[in-house]
């Protein structure tokens, strides 16, 4: 993880294709920086609590709604954590707990 001009804690082993900017100033920067993010997380890369913490302030709740990564866990969590209203999960749900009763609950 490194810092860079945005304010806060950005990890740069989301960009393994890439080199990671120096900065994220734009919003299309930041939404290319949570798409990175989001997929790693939900793959089981867990990112450091500062950048939780990052990703949740105020600053980035715009690019957070022009985000839309329908498909990603991390991505929904992260619209509920900055207020913004639900949209539709696109991703695919496990055949073997589908019909579970309980997973209106997780």
């Amino acid at each position: 993880m490194n810092c860079v001009g945005s304010g806060g804690p950005i990890d740069h082993s989301v960009y393994p294709d890439a080199e990671p900017p120096s900065s994220l100033n734009t919003i299309w920067e930041q939404v290319d920086y949570l798409v990175r993010l989001c997929s790693a997380w939900d793959f089981g890369v867990l990112p450091d609590h500062r950048v939780v913490e990052e990703v949740r302030r105020p600053t980035w709740r715009q690019a957070v709604d022009a985000c839309r990564l329908l498909t990603s866990p991390a991505y929904h969590l992260l619209r509920q954590w900055h207020g913004l209203p639900k949209l539709p999960y696109i991703g695919c749900r496990l055949a073997h707990i589908q019909d579970d009763p309980n997973l209106q609950y997780v």
